[in-house]
C-alpha cells in the first residue's frame, strides 16, 4: 500500500498543527482525561497514524474513545472530502463540544455519545462495555484508532473491543491501538525504578493496575495476553510494535503502539 503523502509536507503539517492557535481547543473544564498539550499531542499522533499505520486521506476513520477531539482536530487537516471520521465516547460533554465546534465546519466529521459504563468516566452508563455492540454495520471503516483507551479497560472489555473492531474493519483495514504491555524489558525497567507509573514489576499478570484503589486509571497487560485478544478474531500485527517509555525503557513514545490488520 503506497501513501501519497510527501514526508516534508507531513512534517510541515504537524508543525503547523502543534503551533496554530486558531485551531479549536476545548476549554480546560472538559480536559478531564489525558494530560499534555492538546494540539501537540494531536499533531504527534497524526504523524504516527500516517507513518506507522499508513492512514490515507480518503479513508473512513473510527476513533474509539475520541474524548474532546484531540485526534479529530488534526485529522480535519489531513482527511480529504473523500475521507470520513466518526468519533465515539462515553463522555457526553466532550461529544457535544465536538459536535458544536468541529462538525459544522467539517460535515464529514461526526460524533456519537455511547452510554457505556465505566467506573471512572461514566459510572452510571446504561450499557455494559464488555458486551456492547458498536452501532455500525460490518466492514464500515478502513482505520480504527484507540489512543489511551485500552489502558483504562479490563480484559473482558478489551476482548469485546477486539471482536467489534475485527467486525467493523473493511478488507485491508488497520487498527491503531496504544497500550501498556508488560514483557521482560518493561518489567526490568520498572524494577530499576525508572517507570512513569507505579506498576509492580513482580506482580503476576495478565492484568495489572498502577493503583489498585482506582484500578482502571491505568491498566497494563502481559503482552502475549494483549495480542492474543486480537489474534483470536483474525487480526495480527502489521508490523513490530513500537514500545513506549512508560516503563522507563528508552523509547520515542510514551505508550506502546500496535497496528493490527
Amino acid at each position: 500500500m503506497s501513501i501519497p503523502t510527501d514526508p516534508a509536507w507531513l512534517n510541515w503539517l504537524q508543525s503547523h498543527l502543534a503551533s496554530n492557535r486558531f485551531l479549536p481547543a476545548p476549554p480546560s473544564a472538559l480536559m478531564s482525561c489525558g494530560d499534555g498539550d492538546f494540539r501537540a499531542i494531536g499533531a504527534e499522533f497524526l504523524g504516527h497514524f500516517v507513518r506507522v499505520a499508513d492512514l490515507r486521506p480518503d479513508e473512513r476513520v473510527l476513533d474509539l474513545g475520541c474524548g474532546v477531539g484531540r485526534m479529530a482536530v488534526p485529522l480535519t487537516q489531513y482527511l480529504s472530502d473523500k475521507g470520513s471520521y466518526v468519533g465515539i465516547d462515553v463522555g457526553r460533554d466532550g461529544i457535544e463540544w465536538c459536535r458544536q465546534t468541529i462538525s459544522p465546519a467539517y460535515p464529514n466529521f461526526r460524533f456519537e455519545h455511547l452510554d457505556l459504563r465505566h467506573p471512572l468516566y461514566n459510572p452510571g452508563g446504561a450499557v455494559e462495555t464488555a458486551t456492547a455492540s458498536l452501532p455500525f454495520p460490518d466492514g464500515t471503516f478502513d482505520f480504527v484508532c484507540l489512543v489511551s483507551v485500552l489502558t483504562h479497560l479490563e480484559t473482558a472489555a478489551l476482548t469485546n473491543y477486539a471482536r467489534e473492531i475485527a467486525r467493523l474493519l473493511a478488507p485491508g483495514g488497520r487498527c491503531f491501538a496504544t497500550a501498556f504491555m508488560l514483557n521482560p524489558p518493561a518489567r526490568e525497567a520498572l524494577r530499576r525504578g525508572d517507570g512513569r507509573l507505579a506498576f509492580d514489576p513482580d506482580a503476576e499478570g495478565p492484568e495489572l493496575y498502577a493503583d489498585p484503589a482506582a484500578a482502571l486509571a491505568a491498566v497494563a497487560f502481559d503482552e502475549d495476553h494483549f495480542v492474543e485478544k486480537f489474534l483470536r478474531f483474525g487480526r495480527h500485527r502489521r508490523r513490530p510494535p513500537i514500545y513506549g517509555h512508560w516503563s522507563g525503557r528508552p523509547a520515542p513514545v510514551f505508550q506502546d503502539i500496535n497496528v493490527f490488520e
